[in-house]
């Protein structure tokens, strides 16, 4: 890849830029972003579906100072400067909408509240209620294919648990949880059949926001409609569900089949396997450095003209926040090793007032902890059943996760509940 000629002040340079789609960034995303930043620097140019164009931040400096700056660089989606250019179909719409009443494109002090009321919903989930219904989830999940004794870890089980747990807290019934993967999957992948999973997700969402309406319970959605009114309407409250829905089920998912692959290709943390708890906590935490199931997210709006990395972008640019490779940024990576422990200034979960809330993370962690350490407690000899560079990614330049993991084990009785 050739350095391009310099690009027209104010305008993203399209005849340059770089795809966001293409097989790299579910073989190889580590040296696409490297030769990213080799050849565009820290804020790349880069074309979506359609030939639509955007700007994608890989500089960790970079994103730090777009996200630590909500007024210039705004949620707002209607100051985008390409919606005369977006067809009604546009399949990247459930993740880059306009007017969408939910947190995700509210700013200013009406954000704040909003995302305050969806914190105190989280954080009243009790925590050793969230993790007994991961165990049981989880153990009812294995108890289906133990005594087999192979099984793709992906699609039976790190798929399917998430979900179920969410939907447990949520407050929707145990019998529509499983529904709503393949709807979520279709949705955040942002393909032809984006749509279709949106809607599907929001007749869940909605039908749970009238049954709660009627009949409070002791949940989230519960809490939110309660807490929430007069100030958020009812169609406010489904949308930050279906957002909430959306960020906790599939990066979580991923987090699970990202660690448990990490745990089995890499013999620094076979004590794991064997039933040690200090190294899947580390694991867990090296892939949100260097594996993060959230490779880039949209997105940003600039609400003038202004520069950034060198360059000058225009008002109304759609700015991409490219998460992972800020991550691996060699400007604050200087050694370029692993990072575990307790190092969590990675951008996993974003940052500033448009971050995951902090309870929402501590959810998606309990549940990713407690899947992957069930599994472990129950499949002791747990073992990947094919080579490990024949491990094939989804074709998704949004979310990094596993098409597949295959493992073999002994296969063991199931238990039926009795955690």
């Amino acid at each position: 890849m050739t350095t391009p000629a310099a690009p027209t002040p104010g305008i993203c340079p399209v005849q340059h830029a770089v795809p966001l789609s293409g097989p790299r960034f579910a073989t190889e995303p580590g040296g696409l972003y490297r030769e990213m930043r080799r050849d565009h620097g820290q804020v790349v140019p880069v074309v979506l579906d359609g030939d639509v164009p955007a700007w994608l931040v890989v500089g960790y400096r970079e994103l730090h100072q777009v996200t630590s700056d909500p007024v210039l660089f705004s949620r707002d989606s209607d100051l985008w400067n390409q919606w005369d250019r977006i067809p009604a179909d546009w399949p990247l719409l459930p993740m880059i909408g306009r007017k969408q009443p939910s947190i995700l494109y509210t700013v200013g002090e009406r954000h704040t509240r909003r995302a305050g009321l969806i914190g105190d919903a989280l954080e009243e989930v009790d925590p050793f209620a969230l993790k007994r219904y991961a165990e049981e989830f989880a153990d009812g999940l294995i108890d289906a294919f133990c005594g087999i004794g192979e099984v793709d870890i992906v699609s039976r089980y790190a798929m399917l648990l998430p979900v179920r747990v969410l939907a447990k807290i949520y407050g929707i019934p145990d019998e529509r949880g499983p529904s709503l993967v393949a709807a979520l999957n279709d949705m955040i992948d942002g393909k032809e059949r984006a749509l279709e999973g949106q809607g599907h997700v929001v007749e869940t969402i909605g039908a749970l926001i009238a049954e709660k309406s009627a009949r409070p319970g002791k949940d989230v959605a519960s809490h939110l409609l309660t807490h929430g009114a007069p100030e958020f309407s009812p169609e406010e409250i489904a949308q930050d569900l279906m957002v909430m829905m959306a960020a906790g089920h599939q990066p979580t998912a991923d987090w699970i089949g990202n660690t448990l692959r990490l745990m089995l290709t890499d013999t620094r943390f076979a004590a794991s396997l064997s039933g040690g708890r200090h190294s899947v906590g580390e694991a867990m935490n090296e892939v949100l450095w260097e594996d993060t199931p959230t490779q880039n997210v949209a997105g940003r709006w600039t609400s003038r003209d202004t520069h950034l990395g060198g360059r000058h972008i225009k008002a109304g640019d759609l700015l991409l926040l490219g998460l992972a490779a800020a991550n691996a940024d060699p400007q604050v990576r200087t050694d370029g090793s692993s990072l575990t422990g307790g190092n969590n200034a990675f951008f996993s979960f974003g940052h500033g007032e448009h971050r995951c809330p902090f309870p929402a993370q501590e959810v998606a962690e309990v549940i990713a902890r407690t899947a992957v350490e069930v599994l472990l407690d129950r499949l002791p000899d747990i073992d990947l059943a094919v080579p490990a560079e024949s491990l094939t990614r989804r074709p998704s330049p949004w979310l990094r996760g596993l098409t597949s993991l295959p493992v073999t084990f002994s296969p063991t009785p199931a238990i039926g509940g009795t955690r």
